[in-house]
């Protein structure tokens, strides 16, 4: 789905929904609350605020990557969103072998920093992580689905876009009331200097780390001064349009497409027909590609990828290293 705009301020169409949105909340609400099973590994679950964009993948990503260099081996967990072919067994990407349809493209970035297992029963895919090796395990879309007991949770926030106009589904773009949310988080990370989300992290009272989305540098390089058509099919595609223009692209045109949208051959011709009209390259986003197949290199098809960067990341390696020594503790107990 496209977020709808009217989930950006609170007006007459989200005051209409809000009794929808206040029986989804409180359904959620107690789905937050919920006891859920503890893995045999320290578990880190990453949330997001609401339905998408708001930073979840990036995050699991660089975490991943922050305790491999402290000597972990971490594990990446997802249920394989949109993923249209496999069963229910919990099973290992193979960048190899699998695609989008079998995995999900999330999956697939994934994959590419860390050991990543697809299934829905959390906690079978926690137990094959242990079993490959892992020796912790990060869950990037299992905080709201409450299917396994984290040892730390991380909501991350989109600083321009906050929490909307503050309302559940479908009134508003929140996946549960926004108090909820933010009692069951450990850490805030909040991406970006907005306002919003920096005023929500502000009143929360927890421990708040900020971080930006940097370009990668090569890929800025070859950006500077060239025209573009730029494309995304995610939550929050204004967001890949302007990182494009603060690359030093001259984007020429611009076309969002619904989150995780499986392109067609009519997509495929609107943008080679553009590509043709503007004289410019086309460029998408590292998730739009995953989904693209054998098109990105027919289309000749540029990306520009993104990397989370932490401000300050004392308070985060900090939270890691408790998360360690809780487990041993556990362990000792048990």
């Amino acid at each position: 789905m496209r977020a709808p705009a009217f989930w950006r301020e609170d007006g007459a169409t989200a005051r209409l929904l809000s009794p929808l949105g206040a029986l989804y909340g409180a359904i959620a609400r107690t789905r937050l609350a919920r006891e859920a099973p503890r893995a045999n590994l320290p578990t880190i679950v990453v949330g997001g605020l609401t339905v998408g964009g708001d930073g979840k993948t990036p995050l699991a990503i660089a975490l991943a990557q922050r305790l491999e260099a402290t000597g972990e081996r971490p594990a990446l967990l997802t249920r394989g969103y949109r993923r249209r072919r496999g069963g229910t067994s919990s099973f290992v990407v193979d960048l190899t072998h699998h695609g989008a349809d079998d995995v999900g493209d999330e999956a697939l970035l994934l994959a590419g920093v860390a050991p990543t297992i697809v299934g829905a029963d959390r906690i079978a895919s926690a137990d094959l992580a242990q079993r490959l090796g892992a020796t912790v395990v990060i869950l990037d879309d299992g905080f709201h689905s409450r299917r396994i007991a984290p040892e730390l949770t991380l909501i991350v926030i989109d600083s321009d876009y906050g929490a909307g106009n503050g309302r559940c589904m479908p009134a508003g773009p929140l996946r549960a009331p926004l108090d909820a949310q933010l009692a069951a988080a450990d850490l805030l990370v909040v991406i970006g200097d907005g306002l919003r989300g920096r005023d929500i992290a502000a009143r929360a009272n927890k421990p708040i780390i900020a971080a930006r989305l940097a370009p990668d540098a090569n890929a800025t390089d070859a950006m500077q001064g060239a025209r573009v058509v730029a494309f995304a099919g995610i939550a929050r595609p204004e967001k890949f349009f302007s990182l494009l223009e603060a690359s030093g692209a001259e984007v020429a045109a611009r076309v969002s497409f619904a989150d995780h949208r499986r392109f067609t051959q009519r997509d495929y011709a609107t943008l080679s027909k553009l590509r043709q009209e503007h004289g410019a390259r086309l460029v998408t986003t590292e998730k739009d590609a995953a989904r693209m197949g054998g098109q990105l290199a027919m289309l000749g098809v540029d990306t520009l990828p993104v990397t989370l960067v932490f401000d300050d990341a004392v308070v985060l390696d900090e939270a890691l290293r408790g998360l360690r020594k809780a487990d041993e503790a556990r362990l000792s107990d048990a």
